[in-house]
């Protein structure tokens, strides 16, 4: 099968990459542009680790296949930082003790951050609405959602 040629955004820089049909958008940001902040779980969309902003929404990026990215934006968690400063959601994780093994992390970042850009001050049903599609084994999801509220602070 021959490889396409696709135009995109990642994290506010344009990129031209040539990928196999198949290939989902998680491969494409691990694989062929190195960005491995974003985790592979389950590869079937249940667990959310693979969890980026695409166009405004959060998704799981191992359901999205790389021939869709055509003139898409693509936000991950090494773009959410600012100039090696943590994001203030990232920071909130951080201070709150959200991050225990770490897998789940990203995607739970990314998720909040999604959440965050679309409402300034989330109820506590809001946010664990908004991490919903995010599994973690580690944390009790406690600390993961006082951290969500801080950072909306």
């Amino acid at each position: 099968m021959d490889k396409v040629k696709i135009e995109f955004k990642v994290n506010n820089k344009e990129v031209i990459i040539e990928t196999y049909p198949w290939k989902t958008l998680l491969g494409v940001l691990r694989d062929e542009l190195g960005l491995t902040g974003t985790k592979e779980g389950c590869g079937k969309g249940e667990c959310g680790a693979c969890t980026v902003i695409l166009n405004g929404r959060a998704v799981n990026s191992c359901l999205v296949l790389a021939v869709n990215l055509e003139g898409c934006e693509v936000l991950t968690i090494e773009g959410i930082s600012q100039k090696n400063k943590l994001h203030p959601i990232q920071e909130s994780f951080v201070k709150k003790g959200a991050i225990q093994c770490g897998f789940c992390t990203p995607g739970m970042v990314m998720s909040a951050y999604a959440l965050l850009q679309k409402n300034k001050n989330p109820s506590i049903e809001e946010i664990k609405e908004a991490i919903a599609g995010n599994l973690c084994r580690c944390t009790g999801y406690t600390k993961i959602i006082e951290a969500i509220k801080e950072a909306a602070k």
